[in-house]
């Protein structure tokens, strides 16, 4: 007799436990399901920012997609730089060039499909000598890819576009 009573003992704890998994299962897929989407969504938006981020972006490309554009037909810029406090004026002589993305849906855009993009000269230079002359002479000689960083963001705001990929200087002398 004592033998069946702790049987149907432990058969009725086999059948509440698994009643009780059953509505633990039940309640928790769904938010189960409604967290892995919201992990999915969160990794998503930061691929997109680091992407969106990368404003140097010509790791993405292949340099055969790069199409090299000089700025003002390869002049060289002259460009007053910021105080730097030592009393003195200084300026930067920069002959800039940009590289382009052929790739992408904006190269044939805003150039005429070769990368020229010479209707936009005067608003590309305008552009970059205003970010070159918020920086100081030790800014442009100790941190030059911030400078063109910089460059770059400004362009990229500028075209609404990511189809400039690189800002290059092909002389650069600070006095």
């Amino acid at each position: 007799m004592k033998k069946n009573l702790i049987t149907v003992v432990i058969l009725a704890l086999v059948v509440v436990n698994l009643v009780l998994t059953a509505i633990l299962t039940i309640s928790i897929v769904p938010e189960t399901q409604k967290a892995n989407e919201l992990i999915t969504k969160v990794c998503s938006a930061i691929d997109l920012d680091l992407r969106a981020g990368d404003t140097a972006g010509s790791l993405a490309i292949k340099v055969e997609n790069m199409v090299d554009y000089a700025v003002n037909a390869g002049e060289t810029m002259t460009i007053n730089l910021a105080d730097s406090g030592d009393g003195n004026l200084h300026y930067a002589v920069l002959g800039v060039s940009l590289s382009l993305d052929s790739t992408n849906e904006d190269f044939a855009k805003f150039g005429d499909g070769a990368g020229n993009l010479d209707t936009y000269d005067n608003v590309i230079s305008d552009t970059i000598k205003t970010e070159v002359a918020k920086h100081t002479i030790e800014d442009m000689r100790n941190d030059e890819e911030s400078v063109k960083e910089d460059i770059l963001e400004a362009l990229q705001t500028l075209f609404q576009s990511s189809f400039v990929v690189r800002v290059n200087f092909s002389s650069a002398t600070y006095q």
